[in-house]
Order: C-alpha cells, then structure tokens, then sequence
C-alpha cells in the first residue's frame, strides 16, 4: 500500500524527515544536522553533513570502540585520512570504519566544492576516542 507523502505516522514508527529541515548541531565543525535525535532512533547513529572547504567531518582525529560506521557521499569529493593513507570517497561511493579503526574525516582547505555525506553508525552511544596519528 502506498501512502501519500504528507500521510501521518503517529501510530506508527514510521518517520520522513528531510534533513534541511533539522536544526544545525551547535558547536560542531561542520554543518550538521541530526536524523537520529528527530526519528528517535535507539539502534542506529545517523546524520547529514556539509563540510566547506577546510571543515572536518568530525571534532577530532578519532576511532571507536565498537562501533561501525559509514559515510555516504552525495556531493563532492570525502578525504579521510587513515594511518594507512588517504582514502579520497568520490559522490557516490561509500567509505567504511571498522571499529578500532582511526580516521579524520574532512574537506581539505584547498577543495574546490563543498562535500555532502550522509553518516551512520552503530552502536549509536560507542563515543569516539582521540586518536593521535604521531604516537
């Protein structure tokens, strides 16, 4: 059964939320804008960001404990540093962090565009940890 788009789904766990929509995370190095928070999800991190030239996806060089996470590009072009390298995500394309895995998701400051990524990661409370790449 179809639904029309403006159908309510208050009896229901069915959410549809448009990202432009949600308000920018505040005191965050990019624009963000949280899904998880506005569809109440317990299970699953997830999250848009736009990250101008010279913005980091993230507050800092990270990895995390458990949880896994990906970073689907819409628009632009993700560099995401690693201690193997520098992995360049093209729209389109998917980039994947295993847990234990560092990386530094950014736009870097002579980037020509914006990048757009979608993020989602689980176990949604696994905080990230600092990870600093010169020990």
């Amino acid at each position: 059964m179809l639904l029309p788009a403006d159908a309510p789904s208050d009896d229901m766990g069915y959410h549809k939320i448009d990202p432009e929509d949600l308000p920018e995370t505040e005191d965050y190095p990019c624009d963000r804008q949280g899904i998880s928070d506005a569809a109440e999800l317990h299970a699953l991190h997830a999250a848009t960001y736009e990250m101008a030239p010279g913005e980091e996806l993230s507050r800092t060089y990270h990895y995390h404990e458990t949880r896994e996470e990906l970073f689907y590009v819409l628009e632009g072009t993700l560099h995401v540093e690693t201690p193997d390298g520098v992995f360049m995500v093209a729209a389109d394309e998917v980039f994947v962090a295993e847990p234990e895995s560092p990386h530094r998701a950014h736009n870097p400051d002579d980037a020509d565009e914006s990048v757009t990524v979608l993020g989602v990661g689980a176990p949604p409370t696994d905080i990230a940890r600092p990870y600093d790449p010169d020990t």
